[in-house]
């Protein structure tokens, strides 16, 4: 009895000379709590990966205005993965693991400065192909994520199998990264598909063990706030372009238009992913689908941001590419976003998005858009994909509820 009461008493002095250095045990958070919001840590750290995002974004414009499709396309996958995955794996751990202390916020502050490191990285990733400055961001982002899950790992008991497997993992994978930079030739390749199958396969195998205490609620308002935040990276490149073409030639038709019709698309885009009510999170399984598909719904989103920008080029002929090849570049990304909300929804059962076969019609027509752009122009062929997206939002939503119940 003496023996136990003495223990426990020393068990809280620590507790408490821990609390008075800002250090409290990472015992996992409750699943089932009350009003679990996204803190402003995350906010903030959220805003430093939006940067990231607007690099890769404006290299992708600049390639796509000189015609270099694949090159473009290869290297804006390649670096969004980094970002994307960087991102998912934080909000999922600190959804399960936020503890707001010193040594979390500055693990925290390490992941942050490392996005910003892989930021930087983004035109030689581009023009040169040349990943290595990307790759040192990326591991500085995943060297904090080991230590997270180390600390955990050491710190909860209840998770601690979870938690090595996810932090041995994470490591054995960023060995692989680093042995990567001097792969030859198509060896560059093969190895970078090799290595994201094993940075998606981490999760799987770790959680297999025993899931992670994730909050549902709280899953679901950090990706809904990261769409929008990506949302307003697209609008403010696609205004920077078009004030920039309005004091070069004024305002014409096709500005007006390419203006007008890439708001609505943005707008539509935002109403079809918050078109009901929260996303039903309650399987592994799902949970995982969900989170692995916002990789199509951001990347996506952020390339239709660049796609406006080269029609803005475009009409005011800064590009190298035909009206025919601008048009494309909206609709290509507007269409998978569609496509992967409608499919997100049917996952999530929101109830929004139910009349899939609308969706993909509504794809199709506004993939076939660009084809008229030589005879409507492409500012008309901007338009009529908006009224594309906004038909098939009409018809989806129609009986489907109020309309919008927004998570943010």
């Amino acid at each position: 009895m003496i023996g136990a009461a003495l223990v426990a008493g020393v068990e809280e002095i620590a507790v408490v000379n821990l609390a008075r250095i800002g250090w409290q045990a990472m015992r996992g958070r409750d699943p089932e709590e009350e009003h679990r919001v996204s803190t402003p840590l995350e906010l903030f750290f959220d805003l430093c990966f939006v940067v990231a995002v607007g690099q890769a974004a404006a290299q992708l414009h600049h390639t796509l205005d000189e015609g270099h499709l694949g090159g473009g396309l290869a290297g804006y996958a390649a670096v969004f993965f980094a970002i994307w995955w960087a991102w998912v794996n934080f909000t999922w751990f600190a959804s399960a693991y936020d503890t707001d202390d010193v040594l979390y916020r500055v693990l925290t502050l390490l992941q942050m400065s490392g996005v910003l490191v892989l930021a930087a990285g983004v035109p030689a990733a581009f023009q040169d192909y040349d990943f290595t400055v990307v790759t040192i961001g990326y591991v500085l982002m995943r060297i904090s994520m080991i230590c997270h899950w180390v600390r955990a790992a050491v710190e909860d008991p209840a998770g601690r199998a979870t938690a090595r497997r996810f932090a041995i993992g994470i490591a054995v994978v960023q060995l692989g990264w680093i042995a990567r930079l001097w792969a030859p030739g198509t060896w560059v390749y093969v190895t970078f598909v090799v290595m994201v199958l094993a940075e998606l396969a981490v999760p799987v195998w770790a959680e297999s063990n025993r899931p992670t205490r994730w909050h549902p609620e709280h899953i679901a308002e950090r990706y809904g706030l990261f769409t929008i935040i990506v949302l307003g990276e697209v609008i403010l490149g696609a205004l920077t372009a078009v004030q920039s073409a309005f004091a070069e030639f004024g305002l014409s038709p096709a500005l007006i238009m390419i203006a007008a019709g890439g708001l609505v698309l943005v707008f539509v885009v935002w109403w079809t992913y918050f078109a009901a009510g929260e996303p039903r999170l309650h399987s592994l399984r799902v949970a995982l689908t969900w989170g692995y598909g916002h990789f199509v719904v951001f990347a996506a989103i952020a390339a239709l941001g660049s796609g406006l920008e080269v029609a803005v080029d475009t009409a005011g002929h800064h590009s190298h590419i035909s009206d025919q090849s601008a048009a494309f570049a909206i609709a290509v990304p507007a269409a998978l976003v569609l496509v992967a909300l409608g499919l997100l929804h049917r996952l999530a059962g929101t109830g929004a998005m139910r009349n899939f076969g609308f969706v993909v019609a509504g794809a199709v027509v506004v993939l076939a858009l660009p084809f008229s752009a030589p005879l409507i122009g492409l500012g008309g062929a901007v338009v009529g994909m908006a009224a594309a997206l906004v038909v098939t939002l009409v018809v989806n939503c129609r009986g489907a509820g109020s309309g919008v119940e927004s998570r943010a």
